[in-house]
């Protein structure tokens, strides 16, 4: 069973999250979360790069000037890749880069990002997040009273209406809830904070319904 320290929003220890042993990997899941990341990226991409090749190039098919006797290079249309004007060869059309990740390996990939991230000592669990006005300097105060710096990565249960508009002008702070938060975050944020209702979220999802509490 492993422990982390939780702490209230001043910085203060109040005690201890438990973490069984059961949810943490080490061991394997390279491979999963090298899937996942790659498949949440390629889910990012618009898709919507578009040429035109060159029976889509409008023109006349009328053949530029006679086959023999120019000197010049054959020529059958204008609309030859070739040409300025014409049409793209092998140029982009418009398609869907997603990737199919299966439930195992998702959840897999989670727990080993996770993994690396507490073995590493990058994870602060934190009672609750909670700004009474919706103003960047309280949500930054915050950040400090808990020794964190940007980049981070705050995980909530549940994201208030405050804490969203208090923690969107922070340059590279990202909040995401627990149910959402993606392989790719937690690998992406060298700091990482979490409420004590964003971590039970993330346990469930890893395959353990048990809250740490001390």
């Amino acid at each position: 069973m492993s422990k982390l320290t939780v702490y209230d929003m001043k910085g203060a220890s109040t005690g201890e999250f438990d973490l069984p042993e059961a949810v943490l990997c080490l061991d394997r899941g390279e491979q999963a979360v090298h899937d996942a990341v790659t498949a949440t990226r390629a889910a990012g991409r618009a898709g919507t790069a578009s040429t035109l090749h060159k029976g889509e190039v409008a023109g006349s098919n009328k053949k530029p000037w006679r086959q023999k006797g120019t000197g010049r290079a054959r020529a059958g249309l204008r609309q030859s890749p070739v040409w300025r004007g014409g049409g793209a060869a092998f140029g982009p059309k418009p398609r869907d880069y997603d990737k199919k990740v299966n439930r195992k390996v998702a959840r897999l990939a989670l727990r080993r990002a996770f993994s690396e991230k507490v073995a590493a000592g990058q994870i602060k669990v934190v009672e609750a997040f909670a700004v009474e006005v919706a103003k960047t300097r309280a949500f930054a105060a915050v950040l400090k009273a808990l020794g964190v710096s940007a980049p981070a990565l705050v995980v909530v249960g549940d994201a208030g209406q405050n804490i969203l508009l208090a923690s969107r002008n922070l340059a590279r702070v990202e909040v995401v809830r627990g149910r959402d938060v993606n392989v790719y975050q937690l690998l992406r944020y060298p700091s990482v904070l979490v409420d004590r209702c964003g971590m039970a979220q993330i346990m469930e999802r890893m395959g353990s319904k048990t809250e740490g509490a001390a």
